[in-house]
């Protein structure tokens, strides 16, 4: 007999997105990526955090306050750290990721060749860096798609 209440590979490929996002050291978001290929394989991961090298508690994760002060000039978001993570070109890919990716973001995105982009959350819809990854994956012809049916449940049974 076939198990019937398997994962769908959008459920497998977010769920390895979310729980990269689980090794962010970033108290308020973190982030993962999933870059797949068009068989269906894993060819890059990554989560938002310090570039290599830097130590986690040398640098701020403050939101607010002076530029310098915050984390924003010092973290690798989620998506660039995927790209350059991975072991393969990326043209033609499919992105997971657990929030809709930033303008700076879209740019690489788009660069490596990613066709597809799958997010969870969407919490910066309407912003002006929003808006702008929106248009520019527009312009490049990448799509974009709200996961809706994704939960997370864990069982060990026996």
């Amino acid at each position: 007999m076939i198990r019937k209440d398997y994962i769908s590979w959008d459920q497998y490929f977010m769920g390895v997105a979310y729980l990269s996002a689980m090794r962010s050291k970033d108290e308020s978001s973190q982030v993962g990526a999933c870059i797949v290929n068009q068989k269906n394989r894993i060819v890059g991961i990554g989560y938002n955090g310090l570039p290599i090298g830097c130590q986690d508690a040398d640098f701020p994760w403050e939101r607010e306050g002076d530029f310098l002060d915050t984390k924003y000039p010092y973290v690798v978001h989620a998506e660039p750290n995927a790209i350059l993570n991975a072991t393969v070109p990326l043209e033609g890919s499919r992105m997971y990721v657990t929030l809709f990716p930033c303008n700076e973001c879209a740019k690489l995105i788009i660069q490596a060749g990613i066709r597809e982009l799958i997010f969870l959350s969407d919490k910066y819809d309407g912003t002006p860096a929003d808006i702008a990854a929106k248009r520019l994956f527009s312009a490049a012809g990448v799509t974009w798609r709200k996961l809706s049916d994704f939960t997370i449940k864990v069982s060990f049974d026996e």
